[in-house]
């Protein structure tokens, strides 16, 4: 068993001639009668009794053939690929088995392999990085944060509805003097000012008290999902409860409650100091990134199209999974941007043909310069897998092969020698001129409308949708 041929029909393309000897071959045979056997009806024998030999003198020797085929067929062409020295990106095709008997196989292929690469030099590929500061405005924002996540609501009942309220209200939205589907719900919690409903909605209930029943005349953006996009809507309201917020006071206290400070000032110095570690990481993925974009230019190859495409499948399925995790399928994503897979799939085609070709860039750098990975390399990447994921070392080996993680110790190698021998200039971060943040503000503002969200069934339709499912789409 073995490769009887290996040629070299075109670019990227190999036609391998596989042999199967005999004795290998009637080992598959004999699987596959023990394999179908019971699907077999033989006159005169219980199901899956009847002899080998019987089947075959009644059906002809080839019974068993294909599924023999079946069962020989992976190892084989991996041998033979491996025989060979090939690196193939894809499945063979253009198979073709022109003889099978009981003397062996004998199969015929083509395999697309990893193209010749030329490289440019790698060393000395240029970025920038941003210097990271972290202001004490941005340290009392993160407070403030803390503060709001452990603000408590009380009821009142002696003044009307007011900004940063938190209401509990009946509701029923109608378009044309109908109902609509995912319009009504009943005790709904509602914190006014959260932008969580549809623009004009929240600003109507101030003013209100509870117990008041009254009418909202709000418009769908034309952004919403049909059929309300655009259209004019009536809610009829009910006010049931009013809650004011109570932020707790901002002190050694409230630092000793919420975390393992005993005062304000340690708490505020871990997070400036967790802020600019994140600062500095985020900078320094952005300068990694440069200098893979960079990189990529570098490639002189004739890349199989396959690779590309099947990159542009893996990136589908990444942003499918991503959907998911946030409670949104691709499909209800796709509708409510107005596009198709095929299209999805096409606007990653140059991010796609970009990374494939930091791969292939990344493969000759280590081949270049000779990087290997020890026994020790790959205990040491399995319990840094296992201290980030927080799980066991077993667990890690378990989910990935030692293959796939010798592959990541390569690749983080290479990007080091990039990094190292790379050209990198600090610069000052942009300080905002006065009215910048004011014009920030102002151009923040309508995006936020810009987009809706359909809530889960028990909640209404009505709400916006955030920005986060359209980012990820953005990303890629």
């Amino acid at each position: 068993m073995g490769l009887k041929n290996s040629k070299k029909i075109e670019t990227n393309v190999y036609e391998l001639e596989i042999s199967v000897d005999a004795e290998t071959f009637e080992t598959a045979v004999n699987k596959a009668y023990k394999k179908i056997k019971g699907k077999i009806n033989v006159p005169g024998f219980r199901a899956g009794k009847a002899p080998r030999g019987i089947i075959e003198k009644l059906y002809g020797p080839q019974v068993f053939y294909e599924d023999a085929l079946d069962i020989v067929y992976p190892t084989v062409v991996e041998e033979a690929v491996k025989e060979a020295g090939l690196e193939i990106v894809d499945a063979p095709f253009d198979v073709d088995v022109p003889e099978i008997d009981k003397n062996g196989v004998v199969i015929n292929l083509k395999v697309t392999v990893t193209p010749e690469v030329e490289l440019g030099n790698y060393k000395g590929l240029k970025a920038s990085r941003v210097q990271v500061e972290v202001s004490q405005e941005e340290v009392d924002e993160q407070l403030n944060q803390m503060l709001e996540r452990n603000a408590r609501f009380t009821s009142v009942e002696d003044r009307a509805v007011a900004d940063s309220d938190m209401i509990t209200l009946d509701f029923e939205g109608f378009t044309d003097g109908e109902p609509f589907d995912g319009g009504k719900a009943e005790n709904y919690d509602l914190t006014i000012g959260s932008g969580s409903f549809i623009p004009g909605f929240e600003e109507q209930l101030i003013g209100h008290n509870v117990d008041d029943e009254f009418d909202i005349e709000v418009k769908f953006p034309e952004e919403y999902a049909q059929p309300l996009a655009g259209k004019d809507a009536t809610f009829k309201v009910k006010i049931n409860a009013v809650k004011q917020k109570e932020l707790p006071e901002l002190n050694d206290e409230f630092a000793k409650d919420v975390s393992e400070f005993d005062t304000i000032l340690e708490l505020s110095d871990d997070l400036h100091a967790q802020t600019l570690k994140r600062k500095q990481e985020e900078s320094d993925a952005l300068v990694e990134d440069q200098l893979l974009s960079e990189l990529s230019k570098l490639v002189k190859a004739e890349i199989p199209p396959v690779m590309i495409e099947k990159q542009m499948d893996d990136g589908v399925n990444e942003l499918t999974y991503r959907m998911q995790s946030q409670g949104m399928t691709l499909e209800s994503y796709l509708q409510l941007t107005g596009g198709t897979k095929d299209d999805l799939r096409e606007s990653m085609r140059e991010k796609s043909e970009k990374q494939v070709k930091i791969r292939l860039a990344l493969d000759k750098i280590i081949e270049l310069e000779n990087i290997d990975a020890t026994a020790e390399d790959l205990e040491e990447q399995y319990k840094k897998l296992s201290d980030m994921y927080g799980v066991e070392m077993n667990v890690v080996k378990k989910a990935i092969a030692e293959s796939e993680a010798v592959i990541g110790i390569k690749n983080e190698r290479a990007i080091e020698i990039i990094k190292e021998n790379a050209v990198i200039t600090d610069e000052k971060p942009e300080t905002k001129k006065d009215g910048d943040e004011k014009a920030d503000t102002e151009n923040k503002k309508p995006a936020k409308k810009t987009a809706v969200k359909k809530k889960p069934a028990q909640k209404p339709d009505m709400a916006k949708k955030s920005d986060a499912a359209e980012k990820e789409a953005e990303s890629e």
